[in-house]
C-alpha cells in the first residue's frame, strides 16, 4: 500500500454466531499475506475451485464481518483485508474474484476484491488507475 493518508474504513460488528468463523479466516489471512506472491496464488487457486463466483453482496457481507471485528484491517491493510473476504466468501461457497495490482503514478501497489464485475469497498476512480498484477478466479 503507499504512503498516502488511509481512510479508516468501519463496519458494524456481524451477529456473536458468526464471529468465530470471522476471527479464524483473519487469522489465516495473516500468514497467507506473509507467503510470496507465487505460492500466495498457488494456495488461493487451489481454496478457489470448485466454488461458484461470489455475489457483490455476498463478498459485501464478508468485508463488512471483517471489517466489523478489525479495526486493524480497516486501513493500510489491503493484502491482509482481501485474502480474509475471499476466505470469507469460500466459506460460504463462493470465490470472488481475488486482484493485486500496480499503479505508477505515483507507484502504488494495492489488493482488492471483485465481484459481479465491480471492485467490492473500493473507490472505482481511484481503482481504475490499478493495472493488475495477479488475479485469482473461480477455478473450475
Amino acid at each position: 500500500m503507499s504512503p498516502k493518508m488511509v481512510a479508516l474504513q468501519q463496519a458494524g460488528a456481524p451477529p456473536w454466531r458468526l464471529r468465530p468463523v470471522v476471527l479464524l479466516t483473519i487469522a489465516l489471512a495473516w500468514p497467507l499475506a506473509r507467503l510470496s506472491p507465487h505460492r500466495l496464488s498457488a494456495v488461493l487457486r487451489f481454496l478457489s475451485r470448485g466454488a461458484r463466483p461470489a455475489t457483490a453482496a455476498q463478498a459485501e457481507r464478508a468485508r463488512d464481518a471483517i471489517l466489523g471485528l478489525s479495526l486493524r484491517h480497516g486501513g493500510p491493510r489491503c493484502l491482509e483485508r482481501s485474502i480474509a473476504i475471499a476466505l470469507m466468501c469460500r466459506l460460504g461457497g463462493g470465490w470472488p474474484d481475488w486482484c493485486t495490482g500496480v499503479s505508477t503514478h505515483p507507484f502504488e501497489a494495492h489488493a482488492w476484491v471483485e465481484a459481479d464485475g465491480h471492485a467490492i469497498g473500493e473507490n472505482p476512480d481511484e481503482i481504475a488507475h490499478f493495472f493488475i498484477t495477479m488475479k485469482v478466479s473461480v477455478s473450475p
